[in-house]
């Protein structure tokens, strides 16, 4: 259930956190909880270093999480194109470039396989305003019935993208329900985005795009 494109794996300091502990590769394997291959492809970055790496990371090297990556631009994640609160959104999504519409800062860290969409409609306040950004993982990480009663952004079989409550349909259909709208009843679905973090409207800032170069969508 991959419905996006993503950027390259993010870089890491998991080499310059091993050295300034005199540690090997095995024993950074062994104090992360993973194989020595499997660390060495993270330090390297030929494997993507997930949430779940980052926090291993942190707690064998006692550092915080932010301090696994290796810059300020980490925390950048790809807009992807737009999700209905309300009436539906229909995104031309071969349009979309890997690297997404526009490029959001985040002032915190991000595992690697974010995306961010941005809210349009009203059905979902108070909670969710036409504007806001949310960042979802890129990935599905749980079965269906999992996301039962949870807000969710989702991707329906005839292509339609929403930001809802999910319940339980007939069969392996679900209901799709809004704070202050009707439900779409009975509706399969082909992908769930699990929201990871919201952001205000009022706290995105869209730079103008110079030069043909795509802009960037930056937290003051």
């Amino acid at each position: 259930m991959n419905e996006f494109a993503m950027l390259p794996g993010m870089g890491n300091m998991l080499k310059s956190l091993r050295e300034e502990r005199g540690w090997t590769h095995e024993k950074a394997a062994e104090e992360m909880g993973v194989s020595r291959s499997q660390f060495i492809k993270l330090e390297r970055g030929e494997r993507r270093l997930t949430s779940d790496y980052i926090a291993q990371a942190a707690q064998a090297f006692g550092v915080r999480p932010s301090e696994v990556i290796d810059d300020p631009d980490e925390n950048v994640v790809p807009l992807m194109g737009y999700i209905g609160a309300g009436a539906e959104i229909m995104p031309e999504f071969e349009q979309v470039p890997p690297e997404g519409l526009d490029q959001i800062n985040v002032p915190f860290p991000l595992p690697a396989e974010m995306i961010a969409l941005e809210v349009r409609g009203d059905s979902m306040l108070p909670v969710y305003k036409d504007g806001h950004v949310i960042v979802v993982y890129k990935d599905q990480k749980r079965p269906l019935s999992a996301f039962y009663g949870e807000e969710a952004a989702v991707r329906t079989g005839d292509g339609r993208r929403f930001l809802k409550t999910i319940m339980r349909g007939n069969g392996n259909a679900v209901t799709l329900m809004s704070f202050n709208a009707g439900p779409i009843e009975n509706v399969q679905l082909e992908w769930i985005g699990e929201i990871f973090a919201t952001i205000p409207r009022l706290q995105v800032k869209r730079i103008e795009k110079m030069g043909g170069v795509q802009g960037r969508l930056n937290l003051r």
